[in-house]
């Protein structure tokens, strides 16, 4: 039909439908591409994620459920690591710092909850080490501790909470980045 036959009423009918189509179909093509964008962040996140998470110094361990306070005389918990990166522990953390004798690994547990790191080295007769070791322990006034620990599976273990990372000979610079990545990650943020 020709336009020009049609009544001023019918064309401005025509205008408002053909208005309302072409809103609608705008409408339908935003929300694809709204979708595809939020599609490809999440998609973009996962990926980084776990790119992100294989260039972590270390290696994961899975958190265990329990974070339970226990008493000092409660049997030994099985821990999934050794040295322990999470789970139940005694109510009280050590405080933070550099020590020549060995402390329960039920207390260190309750200082990498609050975000801190243990640097624990297997050999007490290894005094160039100890000297390595407490260089680095030092620069770090708070949520840092340096314990020996005979258990220890390598020369030199740094936990955080969830994470461990495995020497088998002094490496400052991953020391320093294993601290960087993990300290105040624990579960717990206190300032002490």
């Amino acid at each position: 039909m020709d336009e020009s036959n049609l009544s001023k009423a019918e064309q401005e009918r025509q205008t408002r439908v053909s208005s309302a189509r072409r809103r609608k179909i705008k409408k339908i093509v935003v929300w694809i591409l709204a979708v595809i964008l939020i599609a490809a962040a999440v998609y973009g996140l996962v990926l980084w994620s776990k790119k992100s998470a294989q260039n972590k110094p270390g290696v994961a361990v899975e958190v265990m459920t329990s974070r339970d306070h226990i008493p000092p005389n409660a049997p030994k918990p099985d821990y999934n690591s050794n040295p322990p990166t999470s789970g139940p522990h005694y109510a009280v953390p050590a405080n933070w710092g550099i020590y020549d004798k060995e402390l329960a690994d039920e207390q260190l547990v309750h200082n990498l909850e609050h975000g801190g790191i243990w640097i624990s080295y297997k050999d007490s007769s290894d005094k160039t080490l100890i000297e390595q070791l407490k260089s680095i322990t030092d620069d770090y006034s708070l949520k840092v501790i340096m314990t020996p620990r005979a258990a220890n599976p390598d020369p030199i273990d740094v936990a955080a909470w969830g994470r461990i990372l495995r020497l088998t000979q002094f490496d400052e610079q991953q020391i320093r980045d294993f601290i960087g990545a993990f300290i105040n990650k624990g579960p717990e943020q206190v300032p002490y």
